[in-house]
């Protein structure tokens, strides 16, 4: 299985920067940071015409934490410049703060 070292990510909005949303694109991974740069220019392509202004960033990805991964955090700037990283959700644990076992270490 192929690592996924960086992550194309297109995001199309108005003329004023006010309202923003992600693009889809044939292709969005890619097995290192420089086969994403090249193919850049050609998503853009892809997806002229389907907003007034599109911005697009490629992102690193860790192959360390590729299946931890579970969003993309991203803005978009007035004067157009994309903020994004991939980000990992803290996991919840559930936990039953009462126990119906004994606790021997109280008991002395």
């Amino acid at each position: 299985m192929e690592h996924i070292a960086a992550l194309l990510l297109v995001i199309g909005c108005s003329n004023t920067m006010g309202e923003c949303r992600e693009l889809p694109v044939p292709v969005s991974v890619f097995a290192s940071m420089d086969q994403c740069v090249a193919e850049r220019p050609f998503a853009l392509g892809d997806v002229q015409g389907q907003s007034q202004r599109v911005v697009a960033k490629c992102l690193t990805v860790d192959p360390a934490l590729e299946d931890d991964y579970d969003q993309i955090v991203w803005a978009v700037r007035p004067d157009g410049t994309l903020d994004a990283s991939l980000a990992v959700s803290s996991m919840v644990m559930a936990s039953n703060t009462i126990r119906p076992e004994k606790d021997y270490l109280s008991q002395q």
